[in-house]
């Protein structure tokens, strides 16, 4: 499916207020949420599932239609973020997936102006549910260049199914920057590196994109067609 197909207010492929937005599961058309629990519990139910005991790091495989992306989940530092992010790469929703927004200071209608490309799961696939924020302050882990951080929208409302990576170090992300979601302040959950591939993150960034959309203030940063994500697993 083509991301053109899609309309940016029911699916949130977007920054709101000049910041990413997860593909919230319960707004998103033909996309289903199994329950809904908090945070920690949520994550740990979920690994206990999938039958893996939480390491201090997990790396990731991304193989896109663009080539191979090697990640770096920190779960010691950002547990819930990171056990979000797994769980939906353990249940082969990622593979359904693609990269489908790319922003740089040239397209960015917000200040400051930043550099990620965002991706995750697409309408149609069965998404988990959200999980609860973790700051760049709890975890340690700032928005460097390379750092993997989940999409949302007000507190408590992103998950493992949409995220993005920065390009280049993008402070106004993180804790008190200067692009907090509504002015509350809490940044967003960095939960990982790319380790290997930033060419491909850079290539993806460079991507074609539609010149209209739904919303004025994301059009021109919808990729198009998406870039899918063929493949996600955990390499170790």
């Amino acid at each position: 499916m083509r991301f053109a197909e899609l309309t940016l207010t029911d699916h949130q492929l977007a920054f709101q207020h000049g910041m990413p937005v997860s593909l919230n599961p319960m707004k998103l058309k033909g996309v289903v949420m199994k329950g809904f629990l908090c945070g920690s519990t949520m994550v740990a139910l979920l690994l206990l599932g999938a039958g893996h005991a939480q390491a201090k790091s997990v790396h990731v495989v991304l193989e896109t239609g663009q080539g191979i992306i090697e990640i770096e989940v920190l779960m010691d530092q950002a547990p819930i973020s990171g056990g979000s992010f797994l769980a939906h790469i353990d249940a082969g929703l990622i593979a359904q997936g693609g990269f489908y927004r790319t922003v740089y200071p040239e397209n960015d209608n917000g200040s400051p102006k930043i550099s990620v490309i965002q991706g995750g799961v697409l309408p149609g696939t069965e998404a988990l549910p959200p999980v609860g924020h973790e700051t760049t302050r709890q975890t340690g882990i700032l928005h460097k260049d390379g750092v993997v951080s989940i999409a949302r929208g007000d507190v408590g409302t992103g998950s493992g199914a949409a995220f993005f990576i920065c390009i280049g170090d993008q402070p106004s992300l993180d804790m008190g920057g200067g692009r907090a979601v509504s002015g509350d302040g809490q940044g967003f959950a960095a939960f990982a590196r790319v380790t290997k591939g930033m060419d491909i993150v850079h290539k993806i960034h460079q991507a074609k994109t539609a010149s209209g959309g739904e919303d004025a203030y994301t059009s021109g940063q919808i990729i198009d067609p998406a870039v899918r994500i063929l493949k996600a697993y955990r390499k170790n």
